[in-house]
């Protein structure tokens, strides 16, 4: 599972020209679902994600997580995080998962973060969406895990 977050001022999602979900300050998780992922994958990112240190506390220092700043997420479903275009100039997706894989996923993952007590709204899943975000900061995270769910990031186990 990847998941790109942004702390956020605002963020909000529309689909045919219709609002369907907006946060005020909080994280936009972009979240992509691979073929090997599994609900373990799902349940180790929320977890991560609902404690990442990222929000500034009275000093400036980045040292809460959105729980502690009654922040909210708007999860977004994007397969493209699994684009693969180091051949040619047309991105492949064969590491995404499929939608009737991908979809239970994705809703199991929502069930994760508000089981956490974080306040969560969501995008559209196979929905062609306008996503507006107000990075804030500018502060961006990438995340991964794959496999058995037990390593987030690039390099560092979960603790």
């Amino acid at each position: 599972m990847r998941a790109l977050i942004q702390r956020v001022a605002y963020g909000s999602v529309c689909v045919n020209r219709e609002l369907i979900a907006e946060i005020p300050k909080g994280m936009v998780v972009l979240l992509g679902i691979g073929r090997n992922d599994r609900e373990g994958n799902a349940r180790a990112l929320a977890g991560k994600i609902s404690s990442l240190r990222i929000f500034n506390d009275g000093n400036g220092k980045m040292n809460l997580s959105v729980r502690e700043v009654s922040g909210e997420i708007l999860a977004i479903p994007q397969f493209t995080l699994y684009a693969n275009a180091s051949h040619g100039h047309r991105p492949d997706l064969i590491r995404a998962a499929p939608r009737a894989m991908a979809e239970p996923l994705y809703e199991f993952f929502l069930g994760e973060l508000a089981a956490l007590g974080i306040p969560v709204r969501s995008g559209l899943f196979g929905a062609d969406m306008l996503v507006e975000i107000h990075n804030d900061g500018p502060v961006t995270i990438w995340l991964e895990n794959e496999g058995d769910g037990h390593q987030i990031g690039t390099t560092s186990p979960l603790v």
